[in-house]
């Protein structure tokens, strides 16, 4: 399956469906540390730029498009003055999305955006045609040592439903919920997927390059082993 990333930052939502056995045919970054570390491990997927700036008539159609959309608007962290926010950039999702018609679209923010936003999300992805599922996932529940929740969201174009339930939602092998999962597929990730426990570099740590774009940039990261998970449960639906 085909994947277009949007925000891609330094991958981490790309890293995770290629696992899962994904292709990611280009992305859309624009911070500056961010785009050479894609150069780095994607060279030959083309970094579209600019979300705002981008003619989707001219970009290749893929099978899902992926993207962790400026959590700034929602985050308890912040103001939280949603759509007030000059980061607010879920339209330019919308548009992508709408334009592009992909099979599926999965979608990552903070657990915060549940109380703010979140229904105009799912109201605007149903209607241009698109279904959906969420949960929220912790970083912990693919054994990181830290909890880090995250709401992420499935949306599938609403033509593949049968009887208004998706082949995603009818997968046998999907369990009952993300924290506890029983499928065969998370068996086989959770046995090659085990942290160690990170180095302690400290906050005062000198001589290390590009520190704080690297740490900025890990803080924004999505966790792939998570990415990973939910690639699987969709190629296992297929």
């Amino acid at each position: 399956m085909k994947v277009g990333s949007l925000f891609s930052g330094i991958g981490g939502l790309d890293l995770g469906l290629e696992r899962a056995g994904m292709d990611v045919i280009w992305q859309s970054e624009i911070d500056p540390y961010a785009c050479k570390v894609l150069d780095k491990h994607w060279p030959t997927v083309p970094n579209l730029g600019n979300i705002k700036e981008i003619d989707w008539s001219q970009v290749e159609r893929p099978d899902i498009i992926c993207g962790g959309y400026p959590c700034q608007p929602f985050s308890t962290a912040g103001k939280r003055q949603g759509e007030g926010d000059a980061r607010h950039l879920w339209p330019c999702v919308r548009e992508c999305i709408a334009e592009l018609r992909p099979r599926y679209a999965v979608l990552e923010n903070v657990r915060g955006h549940l109380s703010l936003g979140f229904g105009t999300v799912l109201g605007d992805l149903a209607s241009i045609g698109y279904d959906t599922e969420w949960q929220v996932i912790p970083a912990a529940a693919v054994g990181a040592p830290h909890r880090r929740d995250r709401v992420f969201i499935v949306a599938y174009s609403a033509q593949q439903s049968s009887n208004g339930e998706s082949d995603y939602a009818r997968d046998s092998k999907r369990p009952k919920t993300i924290s506890e999962p029983r499928d065969s597929s998370w068996e086989s990730h959770r046995s090659r997927q085990w942290w160690a426990i990170e180095p302690d570099v400290g906050r005062v740590a000198n001589g290390i390059p590009n520190r704080v774009d690297r740490l900025r940039c890990l803080g924004n990261a999505v966790v792939p082993q998570v990415a990973e998970y939910v690639g699987r449960l969709i190629m296992a639906a297929q």
